[in-house]
């Protein structure tokens, strides 16, 4: 399994990139490889302000629906539109074109409270 150094993790399986402003968050290769096939991403989120650890959207596989949760308080700006067409990119690549949300963290967003890679990787074997 895959685990970028540059990302920080929640131990409910997203990950966030800082670029800029701006970030984009996505779920691991370890949550899209437990889910399955994807079959399809809801982000009715867009231009909405949430918390922390808020449920943004849900992705949905062949037998069930999970919620996405967000790792540090900020503004959903937009939602990976290819996702419409082929919610698969997940499972292809969640760490680059399966990205889900881009938002604008807030402020006061709380980074240190995320994982790195390593934090990360000891939580799933846990």
């Amino acid at each position: 399994m895959n685990f970028p150094q540059e990302l920080k993790y929640t131990k409910e399986h997203e990950w966030i990139r800082i670029d800029g402003d701006v970030a984009y968050v996505g779920v691991t290769d370890y949550a899209q490889e437990q889910l399955g096939d994807i079959v399809f991403v809801d982000i009715p989120s867009i231009g909405e302000t949430l918390e922390a650890g808020e449920v943004f959207g849900t992705i949905e596989v062949v037998k069930t629906i999970s919620d996405l949760f967000l790792p540090v308080a900020g503004e959903i700006l937009a939602q990976n539109e290819a996702l419409e067409e082929k919610p698969e990119l997940v499972n292809q690549d969640p760490y680059g074109i399966g990205w889900l949300v881009k938002i604008k963290p807030s402020a006061d967003a709380d980074f240190d409270s995320l994982l790195d890679a390593k934090e990360y990787k000891k939580t799933i074997n846990e």
